[in-house]
């Protein structure tokens, strides 16, 4: 299973369009040790020539032109993409769907509730049926396996996560199973295992299995403390008030990943106020010696 890191940051990227903090201008002054980084997206296949996309971020189209086996190469019109899997409804993973719509219709991944906000309060898919047409799949979170046509080898589980719905969902403030999911792939061949969760406010229960069984983990490395927001003056909300489960404080991703030894342990979806995008960073330090990576774009990984 090849997997390749098209965007490995929070919404907004970084630097962030309209963001000063000390990270943002660090970077764009050169006194920052750290690279620019596009919205969260990855890209998976069993074979090398067709990909199924984890998210479409509005930074896709770089993110495409940047991966030459997603472009086209077979025909005047062509992609490696032969599916989308949506892991949630919100914009930055979603409205990278508007800039694929010169294409042939779109087959889509998503869970009823993803599908019901992308259908109402956000009516994506409504639109694209003006355009290039949404084929929809539904993802069950039962547990089941199952697989994409087009995508052969990789057998994929959804994993439902108790996190927070966007802001338009009328689910906001009464989550509902499939408001977000992590999944669980395997590649039959290989017996690798992945699990990816850029969106995960708590480590539940039901996750300690799937966790301890995976090659590789690949995980919400969105803030590094809970306060991070208020401290720095960019939010008045906490990490798990986002949904998001911080790397420190008592019971945060650190202290949680201690207990898994086998897995590779891997953070994505890093906001621009995060102090681990500075690589000469003592938190770098940290994280190092708790064998925890930070992804990065273009970052590969064969499992």
């Amino acid at each position: 299973m090849h997997v390749r890191i098209l965007g490995s940051a929070a919404g907004g990227g970084f630097p962030q369009w309209n963001c000063n903090c000390c990270n943002c201008a660090g970077l764009r002054n050169g006194t920052l040790h750290g690279r620019a980084r596009t919205q969260s997206s990855i890209a998976l296949s069993a074979d090398g020539a067709h990909w199924v996309l984890f998210n479409a971020s509005p930074d896709i189209r770089a993110q495409l032109e940047s991966f030459p086996p997603l472009r086209s190469g077979r025909a005047v019109r062509d992609t490696g993409i032969a599916a989308v899997l949506l892991m949630d409804s919100q914009i930055d993973h979603t409205t990278g769907l508007l800039m694929l719509r010169e294409g042939r219709s779109l087959r889509v991944y998503c869970t009823d509730t993803v599908f019901a906000d992308l259908t109402g309060a956000f009516p994506l898919v409504s639109v694209l049926q003006y355009y290039c047409g949404v084929d929809r799949h539904p993802v069950p979170i039962d547990g089941s396996p199952f697989s994409i046509s087009g995508i052969e080898g990789l057998h994929i589980r959804a994993i439902p996560l108790r996190s927070q719905a966007p802001p338009y969902s009328p689910h906001r403030a009464d989550p509902h199973p499939g408001d977000t999911i992590g999944v669980s792939v395997e590649d039959l061949a290989t017996g690798g295992k992945l699990f990816y969760a850029p969106g995960l406010g708590r480590m539940e229960a039901h996750l300690h299995t799937v966790l301890a069984d995976a090659d590789c983990l690949l995980l919400d490395g969105t803030f590094w403390q809970d306060d991070e927001m208020i401290r720095m003056g960019l939010g008045e909300k906490t990490a798990r008030e986002m949904g998001h489960l911080p790397q420190t404080g008592e019971g945060g991703m650190i202290e949680r990943l201690r207990a898994y030894s086998r897995p590779r342990k891997i953070l994505i979806h890093i906001n621009n106020s995060n102090p681990i995008l500075d690589e000469a960073s003592e938190v770098r330090a940290v994280l190092a010696a708790e064998g925890i990576e930070v992804a990065f774009d273009g970052m590969d990984i064969i499992l």
